[in-house]
């Protein structure tokens, strides 16, 4: 089974490995497509004027951007699920779950990050600020990324179970093209959008703790704080809806 997931704007300092190796995250058959980009990214926050790096990051104080103003390539790194910080990550409460459940989750979680394209949970990666949705040299990366690595996904993905839990905005980096599940909350019979993170936090560390083999043992998870409602038909696959009970 493979989960989809959105990474997150916020991110922890620091870092327990050594420095950044792009060679070590997922595909690194495609290293040449993402290298370039990384590389840019550096430029820009090595060597950008202040105005450039407000709109690359989204900061507008000048003293907050200069914590980013490192290259990425000898800054330390951490697995991408602890890196990131968030709503979803704070309800994940990765810290608190065993080596064994942050191990599966490592491996079977990919990441869709708007600076490094899709990640395993467990790829290694340095601190970074990048707005979503940025450019990079006039260039729209998660563009670049659905072209260079849907093929891959396709192959990785293709027979799996697959949960889908990316905010819509990640599709842009990849368009599922097998079956899969995926979820919708509800609370007094209106769609969840801010505190949907929250609950798809909730659900993949369940994922985790379960650890599912087939859609059966999937679609039988009880969620706490959640009330399944029905299954529908959704794009390729199968959407799951939930009321939220707290």
């Amino acid at each position: 089974m493979y989960i989809l997931f959105s990474p997150s704007e916020g991110k922890k300092d620091g870092g327990t490995f050594s420095a950044f190796k792009e060679e070590g995250l997922l595909f690194p058959s495609s290293h040449e497509k993402r290298l370039p980009l990384l590389h840019a990214y550096d430029e820009h926050m090595l060597h950008g004027t202040l105005e450039e790096l407000q709109k690359l990051t989204g900061i507008k104080k000048e003293e907050e951007i200069r914590k980013y103003q490192k290259s990425l390539f000898v800054e330390p790194t951490m697995p991408a699920l602890e890196r990131y910080d968030g709503v979803a990550y704070d309800y994940l409460d990765l810290d608190s779950l065993s080596e064994d459940i942050k191990s599966y989750l490592f491996k079977q979680t990919i990441l869709f990050s708007n600076l490094f394209g899709p990640l395993r949970g467990g790829d290694l990666i340095p601190n970074y600020k990048l707005k979503q949705g940025s450019t990079v040299n006039g260039v729209f990366l998660e563009k670049v990324y659905k072209k260079a690595f849907s093929s891959s996904l396709d192959t990785l993905l293709e027979n799996e179970l697959i949960l889908d839990l990316r905010a819509g905005f990640y599709e842009k980096f990849y368009t599922l093209e097998q079956p899969f599940v995926t979820m919708k909350f509800l609370k007094g019979g209106k769609s969840v959008s801010h505190w949907a993170k929250a609950y798809r936090g909730k659900v993949l560390r369940t994922i985790g703790q379960i650890q599912p083999k087939n859609e059966t043992e999937l679609l039988n998870i009880v969620y706490e704080g959640l009330r399944f409602i029905e299954s529908v038909p959704y794009k390729k696959g199968k959407m799951l809806v939930f009321e939220v009970l707290d």
